[in-house]
């Protein structure tokens, strides 16, 4: 995840975190040696619907999407939509391309790195949805600043989303769950709650698959999982 330079909110500094664990598999390294490049975001100029795909279809972007259940889920779902993924794992981005080849899924494009470097390429009020699912939480204050629910990053959300277009947020941890409501309660001027009393954030809305992070936070490690979902005013 990336963190931002003490009182400029806005400005990208360093990338956190391990870019790889285990050892790749032959058929994901080939993939990643292969198919990546065929399906990987630009690294440079404008990320448009138009420039990825070919016309001017519904865009969606997925901010950290680990091994990519929920990216191919919601691109085979909606095969006429554009997906974008951004993953700095390289263990994470080669399970996303084996979905994108088994499901065989032409609508989607990958970027291995920052995932707000690209974002920032995306022309303002250009994606219909945007996720952000169990992002690190950063869980001690020291690094509070790290984390991806803060003031610049939602900012940019609210400006790359259309009006009328979502941001989906989910997380396990408490910690994180106390201070991404905070930090949105500062942003009710461009983000509306679509909020119905406890149900609406403790259970999955359709079109939500539960990813193996997810089922292994509320199995293996008895965490809450909460869902929340936003809508960009007008």
């Amino acid at each position: 995840m990336s963190a931002f330079k003490e009182g400029d909110p806005t400005t990208l500094n360093r990338l956190y975190g391990r870019s790889q664990g285990k050892p790749l598999r032959p058929r994901q390294q080939g993939l990643v040696d292969d198919l990546l490049p065929q399906i990987a975001v630009p690294a440079e100029g404008p990320v448009t619907a138009e420039r990825l795909f070919g016309d001017d279809r519904p865009l969606h972007f997925e901010i950290g999407f680990g091994g990519g259940e929920h990216l191919a889920y919601r691109a085979d779902l909606l095969p006429d939509h554009g997906f974008v993924g951004a993953e700095p794992f390289l263990n994470g981005v080669a399970q996303a391309l084996t979905h994108v080849e088994d499901r065989r899924l032409p609508n989607v494009r990958l970027h291995m790195g920052d995932a707000l470097e690209v974002l920032s390429r995306v022309p303002d009020g250009a994606l219909t949805q945007l996720y952000l699912l169990h992002p690190d939480p950063w869980p001690k204050n020291k690094h509070a600043k790290r984390r991806m629910m803060n003031d610049g990053p939602v900012k940019m959300f609210a400006a790359k989303l259309k009006p009328g277009g979502e941001f989906r947020f989910g997380t396990d941890h408490d910690v994180y769950l106390r201070h991404a409501l905070m930090v949105m309660q500062r942003h009710t001027d461009v983000f509306e709650w679509q909020v119905d009393g406890r149900s609406t954030w403790e259970n999955r809305p359709s079109g939500w698959p539960e990813t193996r992070y997810e089922h292994k936070a509320r199995t293996v490690f008895e965490h809450e999982v909460w869902y929340f979902r936003y809508r960009r005013k007008a």
